[in-house]
């Protein structure tokens, strides 16, 4: 990856919490909270109330896709290797304290480090030289790509307010 390139990857990955993979047997790309440090992207996976990327701590690597912070659309995507990232290594040590600070929204905090390395993968995902998508060279089939379906949908009408009054707008 260029330099200019690789620049544009970490500026994206720093600004944008969010990331998408695209995982080794499913139909389309999904959303991954994610922390970038020290040239990598970590994402934490499995385990009870966390994000589920199913097949991700099995690839060798993935294809990434960055949006851009300013008007949320795809900005680059490329290739990134793998790797997992072991409890009791050094690098365990330093990420995931890192992890748990941005894990704003867990259902607890209490003993979360130690549930993570029994239950969950913290996987590295390094960014290396195959770029498949930049600035201004995207193909025409990401159009395509709809949501996950999920059974957090309204189905019918949605609910009413009885008795409130309505804006002049909605007159």
């Amino acid at each position: 990856m260029s330099y200019p390139r690789r620049a544009l990857v970490e500026e994206a990955a720093k600004k944008s919490g969010l990331l998408w993979l695209t995982l080794p047997g499913l139909p389309q790309p999904r959303a991954a909270w994610h922390l970038w440090h020290d040239g990598a992207a970590y994402v934490l996976t499995g385990g009870e109330g966390e994000q589920p990327l199913p097949g991700l701590p099995e690839a060798e690597s993935v294809q990434v896709t960055l949006r851009g912070k300013d008007k949320g659309g795809r900005l680059i995507s490329f290739v990134a290797a793998c790797e997992q990232v072991r409890p009791g290594t050094e690098l365990w040590d330093t990420v995931v304290p890192l992890l748990a600070k941005d894990r704003l929204n867990a259902a607890t905090h209490e003993g979360q480090i130690e549930r993570w390395a029994e239950e969950s993968y913290v996987i590295r995902l390094t960014p290396t030289d195959e770029v498949i998508e930049g600035p201004g060279e995207y193909s025409g089939d990401y159009a395509s790509v709809r949501p996950v379906p999920t059974p957090a949908t309204t189905a019918g009408t949605p609910p009413r307010l009885l008795g409130g009054k309505g804006r002049r707008a909605d007159r």
